[in-house]
């Protein structure tokens, strides 16, 4: 790497409800919840990403925990401005002086953004003195993260579950010429998952345990060739008020689950009912791409096919292909331009 490469530093960032992603100098250098603890009293800020995660459920009248994005959208614009600039100044390798007077940034938003949307996003990333900044819709950058030729006159269907929200898109020509964005995904999971532990086992349970839940026994299907063990479940119980503990099987997260997952087939069957027959006839031969965080859950892809009578794909790292799929954009801005969403001045 030449000196003036140096000066011309590229970030791309994913900025998830759920997670916040990274890269820079093309490796991912930042993966942490977003989440940010501040006291209420000093606004002194204790905790970012990780060590703020940690925190959640377990912190005082004085120290609050904030979610800077609900359903893929910045909904706390100072709190993400704090986040970031501390994410920022993890990324280790480089001179922070020139660093935060020249480089560029790509981010990745999802495909419903309203322009209200947009300009919160570029807002945020202009207090953070990036030299140039640039959008993406985040199917269009999951599809390249993924190795699809996303420019090519031929439609591609790309299915991106997130933490708030899940991205449904066909793409052709480095266009999305038909899809939505539903405000169902990984959080919904979870909090379905504390409903119905609520409802049958009178038990209250927090965030953290729902997520641990959905990682460890979590499934579209009532049926699996591996199915995991029970796990237990602490929390406390709504009878006596005192600490309990249960066992649970994926079959109940596969009940608890299954009016939301519902709500994405009905979602994606829309979708692929509105697309010109040409395209529908590419989505025949290549199936659904299936992405993002919320794509882990056991059995979903299986559940999709059957829903859609398509193959459905689930790529490597599926937690990832959005961040680098807008690297990969924001290294080969000349290939990729015609992807990037176009920005308007306000």
């Amino acid at each position: 790497m030449g000196f003036f490469d140096f000066l011309n530093e590229k970030i791309a960032i994913d900025l998830g409800t759920s997670n916040t992603l990274i890269t820079h100098r093309g490796k991912i250098a930042i993966d942490n919840p977003s989440i940010i603890t501040i006291h209420q009293i000093t606004g002194k800020i204790l905790a970012v990403g990780k060590e703020a995660g940690m925190m959640r459920g377990k912190i005082n009248k004085n120290i609050k925990t904030i979610y800077p994005f609900k359903d893929g959208v910045i909904s706390n614009l100072d709190a993400t401005d704090k986040m970031l600039k501390t994410f920022i100044k993890r990324l280790s390798s480089f001179n922070v002086s020139v660093f935060t007077s020249s480089y560029n940034m790509i981010i990745s938003i999802p495909c419903g953004s309203t322009e209200v949307e947009m300009r919160a996003v570029q807002e945020s990333a202009k207090r953070l003195n990036a030299k140039k900044v640039f959008l993406i819709h985040e199917p269009i950058a999951a599809a390249i993260g993924g190795g699809i030729n996303v420019l090519e006159p031929k439609g591609n269907m790309i299915v991106d579950i997130g933490g708030g929200t899940t991205e449904i898109a066909v793409i052709s020509l480095g266009k999305i010429i038909s899809g939505q964005s539903v405000k169902i995904a990984g959080n919904t999971f979870n909090e379905d998952i504390i409903q119905y532990i609520r409802e049958y086992h009178n038990l209250h349970i927090g965030e953290s345990m729902a997520e641990k839940i959905k990682i460890q026994v979590g499934s579209a299907v009532n049926s699996l060739e591996s199915p995991p063990e029970k796990m237990k479940v602490e929390g406390r119980d709504l009878l006596t008020g005192k600490p309990n503990q249960i066992k649970i099987s994926y079959t109940e997260i596969e009940k608890s689950l299954d009016k939301s997952i519902t709500h994405i087939e009905n979602a994606l069957l829309e979708t692929l009912s509105e697309i010109p027959p040409e395209i529908s006839a590419d989505i025949y031969n290549t199936g659904i791409y299936l992405t993002g965080g919320g794509s882990l859950l056991r059995g979903l892809d299986r559940r999709l096919s059957q829903a859609t009578e398509l193959p459905v794909h689930l790529g490597e790292d599926p937690l990832e292909t959005v961040v680098k799929g807008s690297d990969i954009v924001l290294k080969n801005l000349d290939r990729y331009v015609n992807v990037l969403v176009t920005k308007k001045r306000y």
